[in-house]
């Protein structure tokens, strides 16, 4: 009871923790949940190696055991946007996103109740987005036909937005054979927004809620949810998984209703995940996962950016993000009985068509290759730190401006620009 009361103590603090911004990979969702995870490319649905079942497979909880993690990544985007070949100079130019190092926490608990039963809760980041383009030295044409200072948009100040998706998922796992295990978490939703530098959409033609675009400061929504899991072990070397989260429905941005469709809708997209791992000795396993993450459920983040009808309503434009495949692969090498190794590699697909590319100088979300590295050094045999690494090399997508339909005069092309890599620490303790 007294580490129950611990951890329940603890949970406000990380929580409060992971509410700065937590960027991703895989669109918007990070490429892994837990250290040991994003050090081996993101596999988790076969596996069971922390608190953060929660996040990934609730059924991996009950393997887990008694235990308790938290730790934190430095997660490091370099953004950047371009426009080249308009019609009048003035357009033309470059800019890089100015926040270039976010610090991304994690927690988990887990209890067991008797030897089939587990009860546990993991806090984490479920994904984000964050862009802050300095206005630079753009200037746009005026109704008058002059040229003002503004930023990649034609508007004010700087442009980007800030997008952060919370989730704490209370977590029960019940093995219901020697070697086979389900989970359900229920997950509990906050996520907050904000927009600036969008003043050229913020008027009656372009949407149905002026005043409700652009500089209207944070907003927030909750939603409730529900992941369900499944692990099983075939024989001594051969594990499996697999997990499913339906689509969680959060409340609007209200701040926000003339910016997004649905009037500030903005809900959380349904995914799934399989998995095998193989452990061909007990030195070495072998892990791969295959994820789904269906975007397609939300209308501002699939719709077309081209299609006419104003922002805000039902079927206004959005980002035009695809539903997208993860493929992840894992390897991790228990070089002695103190010190584990691991490296993966994770390939998803980019969600971005050429013909979107205006609408995601916001959202960049176009990377595709990951690289990973990490580590687990045991301090004794219930405590470890486990460091983990990525790098993804640099990605772009380019296409004809969106303005170029509303102009007279060529607007050009516009690529959007990204890179990114994250290192982090974790300490978990059995009990």
């Amino acid at each position: 009871m007294k580490r129950t009361l611990f951890s329940l103590r603890l949970l406000p603090i990380a929580a409060a923790c992971i509410a700065g911004p937590a960027l991703a990979t895989n669109g918007y969702f990070p490429h892994g949940y837990g250290l040991k995870a994003k050090g081996m490319g993101g596999v988790s649905a076969a596996l069971a190696q922390d608190s953060l079942g929660g996040a990934t497979n609730p059924a991996a909880m009950v393997w887990a055991g008694s235990r308790i993690d938290l730790g934190g990544d430095v997660f490091m985007p370099k953004r950047d946007a371009e426009r080249s070949g308009a019609g009048i100079p003035p357009i033309n130019g470059k800019v890089d996103s100015d926040r270039t190092a976010f610090l991304v926490p994690e927690f988990g608990y887990n209890q067991m109740i008797g030897s089939d039963l587990s009860l546990g809760v993991s806090v984490y980041g479920n994904g984000g987005m964050n862009t802050t383009y300095p206005q630079g030295a753009f200037q746009c044409p005026t109704p008058a036909n002059t040229f003002v200072p503004a930023n990649m948009l034609c508007g004010s100040g700087s442009l980007g937005v800030d997008l952060m998706q919370l989730v704490v998922a209370p977590t029960v796992a019940y093995r219901f054979h020697p070697q086979h295990a389900v989970g359900v978490s229920l997950l509990l939703g906050y996520q907050r927004f904000k927009a600036s530098g969008v003043q050229a959409f913020d008027n009656p033609q372009f949407s149905s809620a002026p005043g409700s675009v652009t500089n209207r400061g944070s907003d927030s929504s909750t939603g409730v949810g529900l992941r369900l899991g499944y692990q099983g072990r075939l024989g001594d070397m051969v594990t499996i998984g697999a997990a499913y989260a339906p689509k969680m429905k959060m409340g609007e941005f209200d701040k926000y209703k003339g910016l997004f469709a649905e009037q500030g809708g903005f809900d959380i997209p349904s995914h799934y995940s399989v998995g095998l791992a193989f452990m061909p000795t007990p030195a070495w396993t072998l892990a791969f996962d295959f994820e789904r993450i269906n975007y397609s459920d939300v209308k501002s983040v699939n719709n077309p950016s081209q299609v006419q009808a104003q922002l805000g309503t039902a079927n206004g434009p959005g980002f035009g993000w695809q539903d997208i495949d993860v493929f992840k692969l894992g390897v991790a090498w228990r070089m002695s009985d103190a010190l584990t190794l691991r490296a993966g590699y994770n390939k998803g697909d980019n969600p971005i068509r050429a013909a979107d590319v205006t609408f995601n100088i916001l959202a960049p979300g176009v990377m595709k290759d990951h690289y990973t590295a990490g580590f687990t050094w045991s301090l004794d045999k219930n405590s470890e730190i486990t460091g983990a690494l990525m790098v993804a090399p640099r990605q772009t997508v380019s296409g004809d401006s969106l303005f170029s339909g509303l102009s007279p005069f060529p607007v050009g092309n516009e690529k959007v620009g990204m890179k990114q890599s994250s290192i982090g620490l974790a300490w978990g303790r059995k009990f």
